[in-house]
């Protein structure tokens, strides 16, 4: 697909519903800060578009005009998308996992549990962000939606447990932040857990983002029990179950080589 400046991409039709919980409010944290990328089949008139940030994947319209080499940027992602594209996606990578997916909604306030001594959970702010650069590499992923450690660290929409020397033992976000719903991703460094650092974190997010007139969601994996227990204690129930498609490498004959493991 063919990369799309936001100033050029058509208004209509509207390619993805607003206001939706969960990554469904990917397209919104796009447009909003930059950090992501629209595609389309077509630089002036695309008949199908896919939005893209930190791994994760939206596609919409017409799949028919989709070349299957034209979703080698999504190789290695977490796609969403309706039934019609799975031929094309199956037809342009040597594997497309379906992955079976929860979203959850927050309806039940929760006081913040207090933290051991020496952490104080607060807001993250811009002198945070080497902190949170600080966490080990496999840690990239929770601020990778805003650019990185700089961009999450000055959104506004993080919260961190951030012990007496500054390091950070847990942050909660904002991950794909839309107009009516934040969907909300935590981490804990692993000699941390089992302190509900976590918890601390999310349910103070949760409050901030009622205060900004949102509502925070929470998406997990069905089999990831931990994360369901946490959002239940957070106070989010159940909106919805989905399928997403992890894909793997392009293929390198999609007419013949490719594949949906199931």
């Amino acid at each position: 697909m063919i990369e799309l400046p936001l100033h050029h991409l058509a208004t209509e039709p509207r390619w993805f519903a607003a206001g939706a919980p969960g990554p469904a409010s990917l397209h919104e944290h796009v447009t909003a800060t930059g950090v992501g990328a629209w595609w389309g089949d077509d630089p002036l008139r695309p008949r199908a578009v896919a939005v893209s940030c930190a791994g994760h994947v939206l596609l919409s319209g017409d799949p028919g005009s989709v070349a299957p080499d034209f979703l080698a940027p999504f190789a290695h992602s977490h796609v969403e998308a309706p039934a019609r594209f799975l031929p094309v996606l199956g037809a342009a990578f040597d594997r497309v996992i379906p992955v079976e997916r929860m979203v959850y909604v927050h309806r039940e306030p929760v006081a913040p549990p207090c933290p051991p001594e020496g952490v104080t959970v607060r807001r993250l702010a811009a002198d945070d962000a080497a902190a949170l650069a600080a966490l080990t590499p496999d840690a990239a992923w929770i601020h990778a939606s805003w650019g990185g450690p700089r961009g999450l660290a000055a959104s506004g929409h993080a919260w961190g447990a951030v012990e007496r020397d500054g390091r950070i033992a847990a942050v909660a976000c904002g991950y794909f932040v839309g107009a009516a719903y934040e969907d909300v991703a935590v981490l804990t460094v692993p000699e941390r857990r089992r302190e509900r650092l976590a918890l601390a974190c999310v349910t103070s997010l949760c409050r901030d983002i009622a205060a900004r007139g949102r509502t925070a969601s929470w998406s997990c994996g069905s089999d990831n029990r931990p994360s369901r227990l946490l959002a239940w204690n957070s106070g989010f129930r159940l909106h919805r179950e989905y399928v997403r498609y992890a894909t793997g490498n392009p293929a390198a004959r999609p007419q013949h080589a490719s594949r949906v493991t199931v």
